[in-house]
């Protein structure tokens, strides 16, 4: 499936700024479940400065200093994506997710596809005794891995509610666990903190989800927003394996990657400081569509 994406931020200021530095994150990662054939970033007012670089986990980053004072900062990103996600197969048929565990300890991989940087807890993500439970309930002895953790993504939706007022972006992990709601940001770190927490390499997935109209009623321009899973490395054969708890469904080709981390804070679309005073107002709009429905 091909899609246009266009992601469109806009932050406005009380006064007048005079300098910002941003980093963005905004350009989709190409892997073996998706080619990104082309994009580019807009930023208004033009930067005076452009770093350009590849992070630790993969994702193309810029980091721009815009020094022109300004009322308003615009970033959009625009990209043409082809997203082909494997099919994992028969979940009954995984290796047992015991087996993954040795192999994790027996796995030369360093790489940003490799399982290692996604083994071990990070400040977001801390082992939490009670999550770690919570897993293991899912994950029997000699359960096939794709089953156990399909279970556990259904079980997070069912049992957690959705709610967008109920956490921030630095609500820790255990708050949102003992509440029993949150975002999907929050689903998707309580997620990686249970399997963490029983040697499973979990990482953190930042992207789009394409959104499908009601019957008969047209899209809405700038509706989309972006949204967050899980991915669970299966063994050297089945490779990493989308899930995504806040719909109790596998990853596939709704699902776009933006980037991929240990949490949220290796892939936050835009973070940055500016200097000035005063308050300030965001609004970002996101648009996937479709190359059928663009044409």
């Amino acid at each position: 499936m091909r899609y246009r994406l266009r992601h469109r931020t806009t932050y406005s200021y009380d006064s007048e700024v005079g300098f910002a530095r941003c980093v963005l994150r905004l350009t989709p990662r190409s892997s073996p479940g998706q080619t990104v054939l082309d994009s580019d970033i807009d930023v208004s007012p033009p930067p005076s400065a452009i770093l350009d670089r590849v992070g630790p986990f993969g994702a193309r980053v810029l980091t721009v200093t815009v020094d022109t004072p300004h009322r308003a900062l615009v970033i959009e990103a625009r990209a043409h994506i082809d997203v082909h996600t494997p099919a994992a197969g028969d979940p009954a048929v995984s290796p047992a997710w015991e087996t993954i565990r040795a192999a994790v300890l027996e796995s030369r991989d360093l790489t940003a596809d490799g399982p290692a940087a996604y083994l071990f807890p990070t400040p977001r993500t801390p082992i939490v005794p009670d999550i770690t439970a919570y897993a293991r309930v899912s994950l029997t002895p000699g359960r096939p891995i794709v089953a156990a953790v399909a279970e556990l993504n259904r079980r997070i939706h069912a049992e957690f509610r959705y709610d967008p007022s109920a956490t921030e972006v630095s609500t820790p992990v255990a708050q949102a666990f003992a509440a029993r709601h949150g975002v999907c940001q929050d689903f998707a770190q309580i997620m990686i903190c249970g399997l963490r927490g029983l040697g499973l390499p979990a990482a953190y997935v930042s992207g789009y989800l394409r959104t499908v109209p009601p019957p008969g009623q047209p899209r809405l321009e700038g509706a989309d927003a972006t949204h967050a899973w899980v991915s669970v490395w299966c063994g050297e054969a089945l490779g990493w394996v989308g899930f995504d708890p806040t719909n109790a469904i596998l990853a596939g080709d709704d699902h776009l990657v933006l980037a991929v981390g240990r949490d949220y804070a290796d892939v936050a679309p835009i973070d940055g400081v500016i200097l000035a005073s005063g308050g300030q107002s965001l609004k970002v709009e996101v648009d996937v569509t479709p190359e059928d429905a663009a044409a």
